[in-house]
């Protein structure tokens, strides 16, 4: 094996350690600080300045900006945070990570050998049980290995003059001379190979020390490393929901906005910036390593701090290009109600009311589904009682943010009536979850392989029935408002009551007479509760439609009917 080849293996080598050490302090800050951090994203606000100070923080700290994004993008995923607060946060781990960079420039000062020796001491570390110290070693040992990667990538490349003319050579080329934007895409692509800025411009720092690489060049290297990182968040956010392709979007963007702007600056500039920076931290290798580092410090800091305005109309961008398929189904789920009504109130005080209507409609349609699934265990209907069941969710939210911007339009006596919609939907939306329970109930009997007997059924049946007929009376009071419906309403709701402990005790006799399972009685309880809750569910509906007012419609009735 010649020397060159030796190099070059020598070169990658090292490469690989630094990455390991990098990684492995990595581990061992997440470690020490990852539950505390987690609790400190979680707490956040729309404040940017706030957000982009914890990534940078969170970022320094546990040194990868990927750590920190994919965090971020697994909070947005789950719904604890918002696309504005992950950008935000995700900005400010691009201005963390630089702190690897600086280090990186520190391998080339004589300090870095007593690095080495801390490497030792952490490994020791490692070998304690308490949990704190084991992490604390961890984080030494990977600081240790992490410049021991670097000196060797530099002992490589300065070991060899081949080499170093070779690296020379490409990154001399008339193309790069003549359009450094080539060397931007270079930067990108190799730090998207290997998924860490980090990385890559610790690599090009090492050769920076090392005079394989000229400042100019590592500059545009450095600005396409920028562009390269995006590739790990992007990665994160494949499979997620639309929040979380759309953060990874934003992110994408700004990076490359930023790469071209600065690009557009340093290209004209490059002699200028490069004598700048070569007179504040010296002609020699070392300070053009260390050089080369404070510029990725100082274009981050500028830039990522100037995107921060950019985030909010950006957002609404990423909403236009990437569409919600989803909440655009949910959308047209409702019928009668758009903001355009508020305007009108008259008009909007009818369409909510039918609104309401066509929300009850679908939440009686899923209770039969809910109901018929777990009599007949029967799941080809499944789908459609899971979507409908989103649609009612949906059309909840969207009744209840209506009624409160229709609020501040209406006369003191509409103010009352849409006071009572807001216990409407409420109990509608509560009729849809228990049809959703009837579901669930259903799975767990079919995988511990129960099913209801005839006789059981008949008895289900019979309360269903009475439930039925109370739906098809509370629509009638949303049209007549009739107390003689409520009244109905209100027997019917009693002759619920009565059935749950009449179908209660007939169960447990069975029971006891062992005609029955007794694996079943926590699923029969249930069904009936549920039922019975359905019963009250509608009665309330009633009584908010006859008795906007709030009066107490159970003692007008009774004054009424006795």
């Amino acid at each position: 094996m010649n020397d060159l080849a030796l190099s070059i293996i020598t070169l990658f080598v090292g490469a690989a350690v630094f990455i390991v050490g990098m990684n492995m302090m990595s581990s061992g800050l997440k470690k020490s600080t990852g539950p505390s951090l987690k609790k400190l994203l979680k707490k956040i606000r729309n404040n940017r300045f706030a957000c982009f100070g914890i990534g940078t923080t969170v970022t320094a700290l546990v040194q990868s900006s990927a750590a920190t994004g994919v965090m971020a993008i697994g909070f947005i995923a789950a719904g604890t945070m918002t696309v504005f607060q992950g950008v935000n946060i995700v900005l400010g781990a691009y201005v963390g990570t630089t702190i690897t960079g600086l280090i990186a420039a520190l391998s080339s000062v004589s300090i870095s050998k007593y690095f080495v020796v801390i490497a030792a001491i952490g490994v020791i570390l490692m070998f304690i049980k308490k949990e704190i110290v084991k992490n604390i070693g961890e984080i030494l040992a990977g600081l240790g290995i992490l410049f021991f990667g670097l000196n060797t990538m530099s002992g490589a490349i300065m070991g060899n003059t081949d080499l170093v003319n070779g690296i020379e050579q490409f990154f001399g080329l008339e193309a790069f001379r003549v359009f450094p934007p080539l060397l931007v895409l270079i930067g990108a692509l190799v730090t998207a190979l290997l998924q860490s800025s980090s990385a890559s411009i610790g690599i090009m720092v090492g050769m920076v020390a090392s005079g394989a690489l000229h400042f100019e060049q590592a500059m545009y290297l450095v600005l396409g490393a920028t562009i390269g990182t995006v590739i790990t968040l992007l990665i994160a956010t494949i499979g997620g929901n639309v929040n979380v392709k759309r953060t990874g979007l934003i992110v994408l963007i700004i990076r490359i906005l930023a790469a071209l702007v600065a690009l557009a600056i340093c290209w004209p500039l490059a002699n200028y910036i490069s004598t700048g920076f070569t007179t504040v931290f010296g002609a020699t290798r070392e300070g053009s390593a260390l050089a080369i580092a404070i510029f990725h410090i100082i274009y981050n800091v500028i830039f990522m701090l100037a995107a921060l305005p950019l985030v909010k109309p950006l957002e609404k961008l990423s909403i236009k290009l990437i569409k919600d398929k989803e909440q655009e189904k949910m959308r047209a789920s409702l019928k009668y109600i758009d903001n355009h009504l508020l305007d009108t109130p008259t008009v909007a005080m009818m369409q909510v009311k039918r609104e309401i209507i066509n929300m009850m409609h679908l939440s009686y349609d899923n209770l039969k589904l809910g109901y018929q699934r777990i009599l007949t265990q029967d799941n080809s209907q499944d789908k459609e009682l899971i979507e409908t069941e989103d649609k009612i969710d949906y059309i909840n939210n969207a009744i209840t943010q209506f009624l409160i911007n229709l609020t501040h339009n209406v006369s003191l006596k509409d103010e009352k009536t849409l006071g009572s919609y807001f216990h409407v939907v409420n109990d509608i939306e509560r009729i849809g979850d228990h049809a959703y329970n009837f579901y669930e109930s259903s799975l767990k009997m079919v995988s511990n392989d129960l099913k209801f007997s005839d006789v059981a059924k008949k008895e289900f049946d019979s309360m269903f029935d009475v439930i039925c007929q109370m739906f098809d009376l509370t629509f009638v009071i949303f049209h007549d408002k009739s107390r003689d419906s409520l009244k109905k309403l209100h027997d019917l709701e009693d002759q619920t009551d009565n059935l749950k402990n009449t179908l209660s005790t007939a169960h447990y006799e069975r029971i006891q007479n062992k005609t029955c399972h007794v694996e079943n009685s926590p699923f029969y309880t249930t069904l009936v509760s549920e039922l019975e809750r359905v019963a009250d569910h509608l009665v309330n509906i009633g009584y908010s439609i006859v008795n906007p007012t709030g009066d107490d419609p159970t003692e007008k009735l009774t004054e009424q009917y006795e």
